[in-house]
């Protein structure tokens, strides 16, 4: 943790040096902070995982060493997208599948069940297995990018998942993947400590790429090593920004836009509107923003307890999902009616002032003289 801490502050206190490749735009239809600030966060968290692993122990070591480097296309795809904002989503979204393809060439570890018999049977075959690994790893990275709006939101929403994670590993015995969970989540928590709640670092798609890619193997890497684990268990896990973009991508759809095409409209997003725009006006703007996080957090530690509790109980674990998702969606559709309300008093509000600026500019035309 220290090492990412004091790498992270070294980030802000250079800022003026390499500000002009690294600082984030204010004007955008996700962007809520009022100051341009850093978004290469992701590096401060690369180098304490290497100082972390080089520290190690060897059995860690064998651990850890291979899921560093095969992270390395994902996050070196997102930082290049930081820099110069001109990587696709395709492009980045490729690059961490190709990480996924790259840790099983190193560890063997893929994906063999999911317990729905029909997939498990197919996935039999390795090639297609290998696939599918690698696309729920990039789906898993691209959704911790997705929920990247605020101040400590995706940073401690994989810290959520990755306690879940190592809490299930400890109670299987297996200690050296608990323990690389938990080194993990000391880690990020020192980048975690500049970025919430005042946001004078931000994580970045390097960074967001880079832990959603640790989250998502490291739960390969659970059930692959404790056949005992369900399935499902790992998925609650990262329940929330997996939700978050099964929605998305369902209600852009619907309302017939392109899935990739950014909004306002996700939790995230229409928790400020709804919440901490009108309860919290009374703080600065930084504050308002960090106060998001903790009720969107609330959202994702509901299924990771979920899945700590009944990690090796797949019956249980289904309705915990559908539970799960149906939570995600009530709240869902609290704070857009809220935030849908407060909208229009806002338009309201503005008519009113716009007769009555209109009425007294009438008001004070002089009468036209009759001759």
């Amino acid at each position: 943790m220290t090492v990412s801490l004091v790498f992270s502050l070294v980030l802000v206190a250079t800022t003026r040096w390499h500000g002009r490749f690294t600082l984030d735009a204010t004007r955008g239809v996700q962007k809520f902070h009022s100051a341009p600030t850093p978004r290469i966060g992701g590096l401060a968290i690369i180098f304490g995982l290497f100082v972390a692993c080089a520290l190690s122990s060897d059995a860690q070591q064998d651990l850890f060493a291979p899921l560093l480097l095969a992270s390395l296309p994902a996050f070196l795809f997102g930082i290049a997208e930081d820099l110069t904002r001109r990587v696709s989503i395709g492009a980045r979204l490729l690059a961490t599948m190709a990480s996924g393809v790259l840790c099983w060439a190193l560890t063997d570890v893929h994906i063999l069940e999911t317990g729905l018999g029909p997939l498990d049977a197919a996935l039999a075959w390795l090639p297609l297995s290998v696939l599918f690994t690698a696309f729920a790893v990039g789906g898993v990275a691209n959704a911790v990018n997705i929920i990247d709006g605020f101040n400590g939101l995706a940073s401690g929403t994989v810290v959520i998942g990755l306690v879940a994670l190592g809490f299930i590993a400890d109670g299987c015995g297996d200690a050296e993947l608990a323990r690389l969970c938990f080194l993990i989540c000391a880690v990020t928590a020192g980048f975690f400590l500049v970025n919430f709640p005042f946001g004078k670092l931000f994580l970045g798609d390097g960074g967001a790429y880079l832990l959603g890619f640790l989250l998502s193997w490291l739960s390969v890497m659970l059930v692959y090593r404790n056949p005992d684990v369900s399935p499902w268990a790992p998925l609650l896990a990262c329940a929330y920004p997996v939700f978050e973009t099964v929605f998305t991508i369902a209600r852009r759809l619907w309302c017939r836009r392109h899935p990739g095409q950014p909004d306002s409209c996700h939790l995230h997003s229409l928790v400020k509107i709804a919440i901490t725009g009108r309860y919290f006006r009374a703080f600065s703007a930084p504050l308002r923003n960090a106060f998001v996080s903790p009720f969107c957090w609330a959202i994702a530690a509901v299924p990771a307890w979920l899945a700590v509790r009944f990690a090796g109980n797949t019956p249980a674990l289904l309705p915990a999902t559908l539970a799960s998702f149906a939570l995600y969606l009530g709240f869902y559709w609290y704070v857009a009616h809220a935030a849908r309300a407060r909208r229009r008093r806002a338009m309201r509000s503005q008519a009113r002032v716009a007769a009555s600026i209109a009425a007294l500019a009438a008001a004070a035309e002089p009468e036209p003289v009759q001759t």
